[in-house]
């Protein structure tokens, strides 16, 4: 089986994404884990649900902290500089809630569980995405 120049089945371009799926697939499950922790760290969070569940608002939250975040972060960019960066915490509970607001599986009590959850999931997928870089070396 001969194979297209330029081309590998390992990995998957879109608009300059070159990250190997699995890798992709490895952040979603660290999301999902990221979350559980939260909603056994922080009060005023919990989700309905199994694993499925978990991995349903994981890629709920990652789509809606890609596309809307993104576009809120663009904006609020002069009050994240003159916090030196911690209003993206904030930008992030906002996300958070939002994808409480649109999944029934999601519930989030008020915007300080909000907060904390946010800083226990960035925590954590710091780690996660530390480790991953590591392991693609």
């Amino acid at each position: 089986m001969t194979q297209r120049a330029g081309w590998d089945p390992r990995f998957v371009v879109a608009k300059g994404n070159t990250l190997p799926m699995g890798i992709q697939i490895l952040r979603w499950f660290g999301l999902a884990a990221a979350l559980w922790c939260a909603t056994l760290l922080v009060p005023g969070i919990s989700i309905n649900g199994g694993a499925l569940t978990f991995l349903w608002v994981a890629l709920l939250f990652g789509v809606i902290n890609a596309v809307i975040g993104g576009i809120v972060k663009i904006l609020t960019f002069p009050l994240t500089f003159l916090t030196l960066g911690l209003f993206i915490f904030v930008v992030n509970a906002a996300m958070f809630s939002l994808t409480a607001r649109w999944s029934d599986a999601l519930d989030v009590r008020d915007f300080w569980s909000a907060l904390f959850a946010v800083i226990i999931i960035s925590a954590i997928m710091t780690i996660v995405n530390t480790l991953l870089k590591k392991s693609r070396r």
